[in-house]
């Protein structure tokens, strides 16, 4: 987790499933609090009707969520993405946006949740597709499994 986040967006930007997706990671916060993605529509990423490929819009979504809370949680905490949900409200066209935002509330939330080493935590955060235009295209639920580890450590005499 030693990886700034300007490293990370340049990085992740140019790994294949994104790259040819036409997805683009346009910041990442230093402090892990806020990402914004975006998807351009290209040939290559259109269904059959001429509209944004669903594969592709719940693509851009993927790893942020965990990333996020991953970053903010630090080592003392596994974090997994544990299931997803994408409900279409209108056809995708042209270049959509996500903002994903954490707050210390939701951080907060999760450390007291967890509190207990070993205490599965199952929240679930959602984020909105947006059009060019701001009209609501989607909505992307995502469920993460977070847990506090155990102390792991070797003590000296088996104690």
């Amino acid at each position: 987790m030693a990886v700034s986040a300007s490293t990370l967006r340049r990085g992740m930007n140019l790994w294949p499933p994104f790259l040819f997706s036409g997805i683009r990671i346009t910041h990442i916060a230093d402090d892990f609090t806020a990402v914004d993605v975006e998807l351009r529509q290209r040939f290559y990423n259109r269904n059959y009707v001429g509209t944004h490929f669903g594969g592709s819009i719940f693509a851009m979504t993927d790893p942020f969520w965990m990333m996020m809370v991953m970053h903010q949680l630090g080592r003392d905490y596994t974090v997994w993405d544990r299931a997803g949900e994408i409900e279409f409200l209108r056809p995708g066209t042209g270049t959509l946006s996500a903002m994903f935002r954490t707050t210390p509330g939701m951080i907060e939330d999760i450390r007291a949740n967890t509190a207990e080493p070993g205490t599965k935590y199952l929240p679930v955060y959602s984020v909105d597709i947006l059009n060019s235009d701001g009209d609501l295209v989607s909505r992307v639920s995502k469920t993460l499994h977070i847990r506090k580890r155990a102390d792991t450590r070797k003590r000296i005499g088996g104690g």
